[in-house]
């Protein structure tokens, strides 16, 4: 009888619970989790404390109750402290009778995620100023906000958290301020012209102060945040959000000699395999096969764990499934400005040394006799001699996340600029022009 042990009961992890599961009802499938929330979407936790709607279970696509009733050996708040890789064995400690044991596997999923990354500033662990990644940081985050005294709210980072928290928290009237080192929001997520698009926005809706380093924060005499003080200013604050990126949770790996990725990922291969035999990983504590750039990377997304996961439970139980690649496909809501990127932007080709091409259009979403038509901007980036796309970015404020998913598609079949400009697209007043803004940008590429 097949035995697997799952370290982790999030997205990846349970994806593959359920899956190896239904690939193989005999199989023991244990999952290992330290909290008591499993199968959850961390990506709704903006939303929830901008009262977008009002249950956080809203966020749990499975209880652990149905976890168990269907065949998964799901053990909350159950932490592996060590992994033997010789003897292929776990030590696990039972938190809530504080009590270890050890537990054998056939084979193993390391699916830990990651943790935010707490920058070094003096005073960061006084009161009311949290991360925003696990569970309870949302339930904790809303609780505080509904208080009538929290009025200015700082963002540490203008990443895709901490552009949708300020999103949320100006959604229920709150002063934010948002403070980023760098010069560009998103990181480098999308190329310098649409990231600058999208800072004047942001501007537009909240205080963004960029090129500004967070040194300290000020305590009141509750010892909890008055002010943060950075190199350029200081900026009241009654709560503070700390949303400067993620570092992924390797140490278990590490300790069992599993090969890392620069940035301390564990290294993958395109079956999920780590260095170690039967031993895989997936999700944010791994790599993910970039099928652009047909190499092993690094992705924080919640479709490419949920995706990882899915595929790796096949090979848990003896199988030698490929995972078909990532595109890094993106997508965050601005405030109002919808902004989308697939594939590889134009740094990321020039860095890389690649023979590529870019054009980039601006056009409008539907016919301009239909009312309330809006701008779109498409860049797309391709090949110089194949002229195959390989990355693309839409910005506008409607529609522009599901033409990214076309370019996607598009990235996934091998097509060229020019078979994107004759693309069969769906046309009528309200939805688009004859020529779709993606037919135009395809036929503008020279």
């Amino acid at each position: 009888m097949k035995k697997v042990i799952i370290i982790g009961g999030v997205a990846a992890g349970m994806s593959a619970a359920a899956k190896a599961k239904r690939l193989n009802k005999e199989a023991v499938i244990t999952v290992y989790e330290k909290t008591d929330i499993v199968s959850w979407g961390a990506c709704g936790m903006p939303y929830y404390i901008g009262g977008f709607y009002d249950s956080p279970n809203t966020m749990l696509a499975r209880s652990a109750e149905a976890i168990i009733k269907s065949g998964i050996d799901l053990k909350v708040k159950h932490e592996v402290l060590k992994i033997d890789a010789v003897n292929k064995k776990v030590l696990v400690k039972d938190l809530v009778n504080n009590r270890e044991f050890e537990d054998s596997y056939d084979s193993l999923l390391i699916a830990t995620g990651a943790n935010s990354i707490i920058p070094n500033i003096q005073n960061i662990n006084i009161g009311n100023v949290s991360a925003l990644k696990e569970f309870n940081d949302a339930l904790n985050i809303k609780e505080k906000m509904n208080d009538a005294d929290i009025k200015n709210v700082v963002i540490l980072g203008a990443g895709f958290i901490g552009i949708e928290a300020a999103h949320a928290l100006k959604h229920i009237g709150k002063n934010v301020t948002i403070i980023q080192y760098s010069d560009r929001v998103l990181g480098n997520k999308f190329d310098k012209e649409f990231s600058n698009i999208l800072a004047e926005h942001v501007k537009k809706n909240v205080n963004l102060r960029l090129n500004e380093k967070a040194v300290s924060l000020e305590a009141d005499d509750k010892n909890n945040v008055k002010a943060v003080v950075t190199d350029k200013g200081k900026y009241e604050a009654d709560y503070v959000i700390v949303a400067v990126g993620v570092r992924p949770n390797t140490d278990l790996a590490k300790k069992a000699g599993i090969k890392l990725m620069d940035n301390g990922a564990i290294l993958i291969d395109r079956e999920g395999k780590t260095s170690i035999d039967s031993i895989y990983a997936a999700g944010d504590c791994a790599s993910i096969y970039d099928k652009v750039l047909d190499e092993q990377n690094y992705a924080a997304l919640a479709t490419g764990a949920n995706k990882l996961g899915r595929m790796a439970a096949s090979n848990l139980l003896g199988g030698h499934e490929k995972f078909i690649g990532s595109l890094t496909s993106a997508c965050v809501l601005v405030f109002e400005l919808e902004a989308a990127r697939t594939g590889i932007t134009e740094e990321e080709a020039k860095k890389r040394n690649i023979n590529y091409k870019t054009v980039t259009i601006k056009d409008t979403d539907h016919t301009h006799y239909y009312p309330d038509y809006q701008d779109l901007h498409i860049k797309l980036v391709y090949l110089s001699d194949s002229r195959k796309i390989i990355g693309g970015q839409v910005l506008g404020k409607r529609g522009a996340v599901l033409r990214a998913d076309v370019i996607s598609a598009c990235i996934y079949a091998g097509l060229t600029v020019d078979e994107l400009g004759m693309l069969d697209l769906c046309y009528a007043p309200p939805f688009a022009k004859t020529w779709d803004s993606l037919n135009v940008a395809g036929n503008a590429a020279k």
